[in-house]
């Protein structure tokens, strides 16, 4: 038979284990935090916050001027729109159609005037060709 023996068992190589035998946990290794380059730039990071430097939002004269003139850009486009433009011609297009229904509301006065003046004028030649239709056709 078997002999119970108080001893752990065997662990693989690299495993710590307690008395008792349980796998101790370890701390997992972070990449990015074991990384040289984010370590180097922590660390200047660290050292201008405590110097008052802002190395961030840093950005060279070229950059400066090539995003002023990238905002003059957007601008001056949005200011040249089509929709801006259309607007404006309509506002333009509208007046101008404005203009011609008044010229044309007030020529249609002016023949209705002059229509109804015509009415009121009888021709006089129009009255002696009816007064001679009356005597030739007047009952004797």
């Amino acid at each position: 038979m078997m002999s119970m023996s108080t001893s752990p068992p065997a662990t693989p190589t690299g495993v710590q284990t307690d008395d008792q035998g349980l796998i101790l946990p370890k701390k997992l290794i972070n990449p990015c935090m074991e990384n040289t380059d984010r370590k180097e730039l922590h660390r200047e990071l660290k050292f201008n916050a405590r110097i008052g430097k802002s190395v961030l939002n840093q950005k060279t004269e070229l950059q400066r001027a090539y995003e002023k003139q990238k905002e003059r850009h957007a601008a001056a486009i949005e200011q040249h729109s089509p929709e801006t433009e259309l607007a404006g011609l309509k506002g333009e297009l509208g007046r101008v159609i404005m203009e011609r229904a008044q010229k044309h509301g007030a020529a249609a006065q002016k023949q209705d005037a002059e229509d109804a003046e015509e009415r009121q004028y009888v021709n006089p030649e129009y009255l002696n060709v009816r007064a001679k239709l009356r005597t030739a056709h007047a009952p004797n």
